[in-house]
């Protein structure tokens, strides 16, 4: 048996119990889970704005160590370091075949209905997996496709949020706008996603990288990530202040 923390009751706090993890399937990995963001979607479970089966285990941004794997897992091994996904993929739908593994409808990344559950409490009831992960508990039992392997030089706290906030930024910068080299870029708000996007535009090559954020301790870290420029996002005149500086107007916000 293994700990976790439940959400039992949307707007109360957590449980934290005791819970048995399945063993492995042929394409599943257990993971000891080193580390995990609170996501603000996270919240948004435990508060109940976002309806989920309940009870269940919140928690979708991790890193950890693989303990065991099934029959068929190719793609890591006992003692690797990973980071998990909540967008696992099945890899041979459509979909997956086609390159398009983000719109995979995942059956099979989830057991399927009368096999026995992955997560259960000890008296054999059900505890729901959110997101295929349930990271908010010392072990995880995941699909192969929602981890990957990483170098196990890098700290597991600071690799945890790779697998969302991290991915959510970069994503925004190298699939949806596709920065390329001298583009202005403008980022309001430097939280985890916010100086993900502002590395990320970094990388690609902006040539202006503006943050917006009301704390300036977050603006000075935005500085170090690569922002060229930072403003206070409260300010009467922070619009005016970023049209400015970009000469007109920036080509990503």
């Amino acid at each position: 048996m293994t700990k976790a923390a439940i959400l039992i009751e949307p707007g109360k706090p957590l449980s934290i119990e005791e819970i048995v993890v399945a063993d492995c399937g042929p394409h599943e990995v257990r993971i000891r889970t080193a580390a995990c963001g609170l996501c603000h979607s996270d919240l948004h479970f435990i508060d109940g704005a976002y309806p989920h089966p309940l009870p269940a285990i919140p928690g979708h941004e991790a890193a950890g160590i693989v303990e065991a794997v099934g029959s068929e897992v190719r793609t890591v091994k006992v003692g690797d370091a990973v980071v998990t996904c909540l967008s696992a993929f099945c890899g041979h739908c459509e979909f997956c075949v086609s390159g398009r593994m983000s719109l995979c409808m995942g059956g099979d990344t989830r057991r399927a209905p009368g096999q026995p559950p992955r997560i259960t409490r000890p008296d054999g009831s059900i505890v729901n997996q959110m997101l295929n992960l349930s990271a908010f508990a010392e072990t995880m039992l995941v699909h192969e496709h929602a981890c990957v392997r990483i170098d196990p030089d890098m700290p597991l706290d600071r690799a945890a949020v790779i697998g969302c906030a991290v991915t959510t930024g970069a994503g925004t910068i190298f699939n949806a706008c596709k920065v390329t080299p001298g583009e202005t870029v403008a980022v309001v708000g430097c939280g985890g996603v916010g100086l993900a996007t502002i590395n990320a535009a970094k990388i690609a090559g902006a040539g202006r990288i503006i943050a917006a954020d009301p704390v300036p301790e977050k603006r000075e870290l935005a500085k170090k990530l690569g922002a060229t420029d930072v403003v206070d996002a409260l300010s009467d005149d922070a619009a005016k202040q970023i049209l400015e500086i970009s000469k007109g107007g920036v080509d990503h916000a």
